[in-house]
């Protein structure tokens, strides 16, 4: 199949489909998710955070397919394990490095670990790895839906402390706020939306739409409303665009994602790098 003239064409053809179907509806809620959850990841500079959940998100779904179950509840469970036991670590977001590292490794252990155990093939634990949004189902469908709606709860309920945390932790602290009770919710709640953005990018890629889309936000915009808007209007536009591509092209989705959200954070930055340097210094004279 090629592009044609008629783009409403086109969408129509896609829309046949009931994988594509699956696909933009998963890709739209996981987006949602990436693009608010990511503001904070960014602002609280836990990218690594993000990362690390992915990989120790795949010893949990390695050890699914172990057992016998779906892959995405244990990798599920795995990032949720993986988040308490990093907040339980480490108290303040800027001291975790050295907690992810060392629960990172040991969950990268295990799953090696898994993967040796299993006898049969584990592709559905490796798909995990580079996303496999083309193949979801509905259940997947409705999986995504359901926890898309905790989070977006729990972010709402912890929005105004969890930003004046991100924003400043030592005032927050200095002010008794619970900063261990926001750092465990904040762990939460990144470990199943990375668990859901998995679908879409892979563990590999994760950062494509949890970091990518709010770092450019935040060189677009400085209140956090408009930040978060902004991101999420960067993550939707790159899952949607790279979708209704790969429908056309022989390349992964993941791939397209990735390549539209990296360029338009490359555009962002030159943009505003060119802006400052046109500014000529003003003569004392």
């Amino acid at each position: 199949m090629a592009f044609s003239i008629n783009l409403l064409t086109d969408l129509q053809q896609i829309w046949q489909y009931q994988f594509m179907q699956h696909a933009f509806e998963a890709g739209t809620i996981v987006a949602i998710i990436a693009g608010i959850t990511g503001y904070f990841v960014v602002l609280r500079r836990s990218a690594f955070t993000a990362h690390a959940f992915s990989e120790i998100g795949f010893a949990g779904a390695a050890g699914a397919v172990l057992l016998g179950y779906v892959p995405i509840l244990g990798l599920l469970l795995g990032s949720s394990a993986g988040g308490l036991a990093i907040a339980a670590l480490g108290r303040r977001a800027n001291n975790r490095d050295t907690q992810i590292g060392i629960v990172l490794s040991f969950s990268l252990g295990l799953g090696i670990l898994f993967i040796s155990l299993y006898k049969g093939y584990a592709t559905e634990a490796y798909s995990i790895l580079f996303g496999q949004i083309l193949g979801i189902s509905s259940y997947d469908v409705l999986l995504t839906f359901g926890f898309g709606l905790v989070i977006l709860g729990a972010v709402a309920l912890v929005y105004r402390p969890l930003l004046f945390a991100s924003l400043d932790e030592d005032v927050a602290e200095a002010k008794g706020m619970p900063m261990l009770f926001l750092g465990t919710v904040f762990m939460l709640v990144v470990a199943v939306a990375v668990s859901m953005s998995v679908q879409v990018v892979g563990v590999l890629l994760i950062f494509s739409l949890m970091v990518t889309p709010a770092a450019t936000a935040q060189q677009l915009a400085r209140r956090p409303q408009r930040a978060i808007m902004i991101s999420v209007a960067i993550a939707l536009a790159a899952t949607w665009i790279g979708l209704f591509v790969a429908f056309y092209e022989p390349y992964p989705v993941s791939f397209f994602i990735t390549s539209i959200v990296f360029t338009l954070y490359l555009l962002v930055r030159l943009s505003k790098q060119g802006g400052r340097s046109v500014r000529l210094p003003v003569s004392s004279t």
